[in-house]
Order: C-alpha cells, then sequence, then structure tokens
C-alpha cells in the first residue's frame, strides 16, 4: 500500500491515538511545526474536541479494529504515535480491569491492525512508574522494573509486547517514559484540562479558585530536604518534541529501545507551592495528610540516553515557566468560561 511520505514533508501522516488529549494534542501541534499531518484518533472520554485543531480528528476506540484500520488507510498513515490510556493510578488499584482493558489488551489490538496494514513504526507513551520504588537515583533506564500499581504494570506489558513484535514482525518501536508532564502551550492555545484533576500544579490552582478545597498534601514526614515528595517535572511541550525526534529516529532505523524523559532536577511539593505563591500572588489553603502506600519520597530521571541518542534537551522546563505556561492556560479557562455564562445569561 502506498503510505503518505515519512520524511517530515508536507501530509506525511501520523495517526495520533489520544490526539485530543493534554500531551496528545501538544505532539500534534508540533508534528503539525514539522510539516506533518496529525490525525487524531480519539474517543473524547477525557479528551477535548475543541483541543484538535493540527488535523482531523477521527472519533473511535482504539479497540475497534475495523475503525482503526479505515483511518490508516483513508490517511495513508506512516506512523503512530500511541497516547490512548487510562492514566489515573489511584484508580488502576480500585479497577485493574478497567486498566488492563484499555492499556493492554486495546493496545495489543491496535498493534495487530499495524502489523496486517504495514504500518512500521510505533511511538509508545510509557511511564516511569514502571520503575516502582527506586532502588536507585537517578532512574536509568536499566533500572529494575517493578511497579506497584497496575496502571505500571500495564505499561509494562506493553514494553515486553513490542520487544516480541518487533522481532516476529519487523516493527519498529521507541517506547517514552515520562517522569511528571507539566505545563501548557507557551502560545496559550492548549493546555492541562482533565475532567478528573490529579496533577499536582493543576490542583492547586483548583484550590486557589475555591476557598473551601484545600490542596491535600500526603506525607510531610519523608527523607527529604523538607519532608515532602520529590518528583521530575517536564515541560508538556519539551515531552511532544521528544515524540517527533522519536520518529525521526524510527525513519533512520534507530529504534527499538527505551528513554527516560525528565530534567534530571527535582522539586519537592512544598517547592511547587511556593513558585506558583510566587507567579499568581496568591498561597494556597493546604491541608497535611499521611503518605499514600507505595508512594516513592523521590522519583528523579537520568535522561542522558534521550540527549544522547535522540537529541532532546529540555528547552521550556524551568519550573518558573512551566507554572506560568500553566497559570497563563488556567487563567484564559476562567476567563473564557465567565464570558460563555454572560453570553448565555
Amino acid at each position: 500500500m502506498n503510505r503518505g511520505l515519512y520524511n517530515g514533508q508536507t501530509n506525511a501522516s501520523v495517526l495520533v491515538t489520544g490526539g485530543a488529549g493534554y500531551i496528545g494534542s501538544h505532539t500534534c501541534k508540533y508534528l503539525a511545526s514539522r510539516g506533518f499531518l496529525p490525525v487524531s484518533y480519539d474517543d473524547l472520554s477525557t479528551g477535548n474536541r475543541s483541543s484538535v485543531r493540527w488535523g482531523p480528528l477521527v472519533i473511535g476506540d482504539i479497540g475497534d479494529t475495523r475503525s482503526v484500520a479505515a483511518s490508516i488507510r483513508r490517511y495513508q498513515v506512516s506512523a503512530v504515535v500511541h497516547f490512548a490510556a487510562s492514566a489515573y493510578v489511584a484508580e488502576s488499584v480500585t479497577d485493574p480491569r478497567k486498566y488492563f482493558e484499555n492499556n493492554l489488551i486495546k493496545t495489543i489490538s491496535l498493534l495487530n491492525v499495524l502489523v496486517d496494514e504495514g504500518v512500521k513504526d510505533f511511538v509508545f507513551s510509557s511511564t516511569c512508574a514502571i520503575y516502582g520504588v527506586p532502588e536507585r537515583l537517578p532512574i536509568s533506564e536499566s533500572h529494575p522494573k517493578a511497579p506497584v500499581n497496575p496502571y505500571g504494570e500495564s505499561k509494562l506489558a506493553i514494553e515486553r509486547v513490542l520487544r516480541w513484535y518487533g522481532e516476529a514482525y519487523g516493527l519498529k518501536w521507541i517506547s517514552l517514559r515520562y517522569f511528571n508532564a507539566a505545563g501548557a502551550d507557551p502560545d496559550g492555545e492548549i493546555g492541562e484540562n482533565h475532567p478528573i484533576e490529579t496533577h499536582l500544579i493543576p490542583s492547586i490552582f483548583g484550590s486557589l479558585a475555591s476557598e473551601a478545597k484545600a490542596l491535600p498534601i500526603f506525607g510531610r514526614d519523608y527523607p527529604t530536604r523538607d519532608g515532602t515528595a520529590i518528583r521530575d517535572y517536564v515541560h508538556v511541550s519539551d515531552l511532544a518534541r521528544a515524540h517527533g525526534l522519536a520518529l525521526d529516529s524510527l525513519r533512520q532505523n534507530r529504534g527499538n529501545r527505551a528513554y527516560n524523559l525528565g530534567t534530571g532536577n527535582g522539586y519537592s511539593v512544598q517547592e511547587i507551592v511556593n513558585i506558583i505563591e510566587q507567579v499568581t500572588g496568591q498561597r494556597p489553603r493546604t491541608e497535611d495528610l499521611p503518605g499514600r502506600k507505595g508512594d516513592p519520597p523521590i522519583l528523579i530521571a537520568d535522561a542522558s540516553l534521550a540527549n544522547e541518542e535522540l537529541g532532546w534537551i529540555p528547552q521550556h522546563s524551568r519550573l518558573d515557566e512551566m507554572v506560568s505556561t500553566a497559570w497563563q492556560w488556567h487563567r484564559m479557562q476562567k476567563r473564557d468560561s465567565a464570558r460563555e455564562v454572560v453570553a448565555g445569561s
């Protein structure tokens, strides 16, 4: 079958599953800036139709093999970037069936369609949750894999499937293991807008908007510099660029491996609260709660392999820029919502 050109030229088609979501939509914008045609494939269960601005939207489930195959043929898809998944860690513990169905079974179904349709290049959205509680820091790709929740387990299972599909069917793949995504599009066009918000920075903004809603801080007795948990935050636009670089690497037949995506710098929950107070001029009200079971005190990435082999260097991941872009997006959303209320009154 004649595929769209896969060399960065105009109209080269990339199927982006979950393209209406947070990281997916930012990646679509980046791919479009590179001359690709990003085809967003999303069931809109958690994604937003308004975030699909740089290519067509196909509304569908990745488990629907006929719909996926038809989309590949219609748009002459040359590569797939796969974000579509359930992604709430706590929910995965209480409802593992949902996570193994959506993240494992349906992804295998998607891979089977790619094999049947002759699409060879596949970039997978993975996670640092596959490592579990770290034995050493920073965490490199060779660190033992010991997930402590079904979400991480489902992602690790797909990484193992990819290895065998590569050997048996010639699938070329790259798995990108994110640490903590943060921030919003510097141009203010898209941002983080989840139906259930679990990420720290937008959760803090939510507490600022509600006098009755305190920000829960889970644990103040971790062995860290201020007692709160430390995480490695990376700007969503930097993550988007990594996917484009991964596609470049696959085009050059350099694939079938995993890369960490992080900055190598860790910030505590309290430090995030402090920088948000500086940026917004408002101090969120907090509520101290016990630490969560299995929650590591510190997670910091060693992303040197992505730097060396993909040429990936974070460009927007200073803490102040991540918070500032997220705050800009949050204020725009509040302003737009207020206009809608006035218009409808």
